[in-house]
C-alpha cells in the first residue's frame, strides 16, 4: 500500500473489472464460494438497472474497498432509505481508514439524494466492523427484531 491519499468515487459499469474481485472477495468472507463470473453478472444486473449505487475505494489506481447502497423507502417515516448492504476493503488495506471513507461517502450521497437514513446489518461476532459504525455516530436498533424467511 502507497501512501497516497485514499479516493472514492461512484461506480459505473466501466468499473466492473476492478469491482468484480472485490464483491468476489466480500462474497467469500461472508462464507460463499468464489464465482467471479456469477459476481460480475450481479454487479452488471445491478448498475444496468439502477438499482443500487456502488462506491468504490482507490489507493492511487488500485480498487482496495467498496460499498453497495440498495435505495428504499420507510412507510412510517413517508421517505427514502438506503440499505447499505455490503462494505468491504482489502484486508492489505484495512486500519486506513477506507471503511469509513465509504461509510461517508455512503452517507454524504443519501443526504444529497434526500434520504433520512440509512441501515445496515452486520454479523454479530464483526465487532469491528460494529465499533466502526459506533464511532460514526451509527445506532445499534434495539426497538426491533429482524427476521428472514428463506424462499429457496
Amino acid at each position: 500500500m502507497s501512501t497516497h491519499a485514499i479516493d472514492i468515487r461512484q461506480a459505473a459499469v466501466a468499473d466492473l473489472d476492478l469491482l468484480t474481485p472485490l464483491f468476489d472477495a466480500y462474497r467469500q468472507f461472508y462464507r460463499q464460494p468464489s464465482d467471479p463470473e456469477k459476481s460480475r453478472r450481479f454487479l452488471l444486473d445491478r448498475l444496468e438497472h439502477n438499482q443500487s449505487i456502488i462506491f468504490l475505494a482507490f489507493d492511487g489506481d488500485a480498487a482496495i474497498g467498496f460499498t453497495q447502497l440498495y435505495p428504499s423507502f420507510s412507510s412510517a417515516s413517508v421517505a427514502r432509505i438506503f440499505i447499505l448492504n455490503d462494505l468491504f476493503v482489502t484486508p492489505q488495506a484495512r486500519r486506513r481508514g477506507v471503511g469509513r471513507a465509504l461509510l461517508q461517502a455512503s452517507a454524504d450521497f443519501g443526504r444529497r439524494a434526500g434520504a433520512v437514513r440509512l441501515v445496515l446489518s452486520t454479523e454479530v461476532t464483526n465487532t469491528n466492523a460494529q465499533s466502526v459504525y459506533e464511532s460514526m455516530g451509527w445506532k445499534r436498533d434495539t426497538a426491533f427484531y429482524v427476521y428472514q424467511l428463506a424462499l429457496l
